[in-house]
């Protein structure tokens, strides 16, 4: 006996009014499940990533105020003890150099520059040579950088691990997606197929660029995606750039998002100049549309 395919029908009642039935095959309900599940996951990652950026952002103005606190105690000094020392003179120097690290740091993570120093320092005074103020605002200087040392490499981490992660567009320009992941009508021949990726509309020639920065592991002819490009990003993320014309890289190649990959064209399994765009975690393909965001975007 022939087994039925599965099928779900949703029921629409409108109150004074008549119902409509909607059905449908088994395998779109678990296809949109699918897409749901994908798109809470990246959601969940973003609700992270905001949450990494806030506590940076809380530590580098704690770094910002500190350096602040620091430079108005040499001041105070200053107008207790008269003119500058060396040693007084070299702190001065120290805390403006920090001030700029700082405001490197929160810049690199998108965050707006603090004025974390007096707008300038006032000359003059009265009062002994006395150091030992000095001295203790040089310790307290040291312990500032000490702190900024460690907190470098964990935002160079968080902004290395999120450039190299999918994100944004391949083209500059293009005109609409022609073709989603998923089932499909064969463009070839009759019945259906899984396409594993997103089909771009845009010019022959036009660039195709890396939706984030990774390592070229092929570039070349990849059968039916014809002249490709994969790229191997952090957290075993690779995207597929198919049916190009010419080539920009070479395997085992480093590219930075927003990088010239190559150019679109149409062969292998094409029915016209286009890109396909394939997202792939761990093996697995995903439904690029996750990762499309443009505000996710580096121009």
């Amino acid at each position: 006996m022939k087994r039925r395919p599965v099928r779900y029908t949703l029921l629409l009642a409108r109150s004074g009014g008549g119902s409509r039935a909607l059905t449908f095959p088994g395998w779109a309900v678990g296809l949109f499940l699918a897409f749901l599940a994908l798109w809470t996951g990246v959601n969940l990652y973003l609700w992270h990533r905001a949450r990494e950026v806030r506590a940076l952002e809380a530590r580098l103005h704690a770094l910002s105020q500190e350096a602040r606190r620091l430079a108005l105690a040499l001041e105070a000094e200053k107008a207790k003890n008269g003119a500058l020392s060396q040693e007084a003179e070299r702190t001065k120097k120290e805390l403006e150099a920090l001030k700029e690290a700082i405001n490197e740091l929160r810049r690199r993570a998108g965050l707006s520059p603090v004025n974390a120093l007096p707008v300038r320092y006032q000359e003059g005074g009265q009062g002994g040579g006395a150091m030992e103020g000095w001295r203790a605002v040089r310790v307290e200087v040291l312990d500032l950088k000490n702190q900024l040392a460690e907190l470098t490499p964990a935002l160079e981490r968080t902004l290395e691990v999120e450039q190299s992660l999918p994100a944004g567009l391949p083209l500059r320009g293009h005109g609409g997606v022609t073709s989603y992941f998923g089932r499909r009508k064969n463009p070839f021949g009759p019945g259906v197929e899984f396409h594993d990726g997103l089909d771009f509309s845009a010019p022959y020639g036009a660039p195709v660029y890396a939706t984030g920065a990774g390592v070229v592991v092929q570039a070349g002819w990849m059968g039916v995606y014809g002249l490709a490009v994969v790229v191997d990003h952090a957290r075993g993320y690779r995207t597929l750039y198919g049916h190009l014309s010419r080539l920009a890289v070479r395997p085992g190649q480093r590219v930075e998002r927003g990088e010239l990959l190559g150019f679109v064209g149409s062969t292998g399994r094409s029915t016209g100049p286009h890109l396909h765009y394939g997202v792939y975690r761990y093996g697995t393909p995903v439904d690029p549309r996750a990762y499309l965001d443009p505000t996710w975007y580096t121009r």
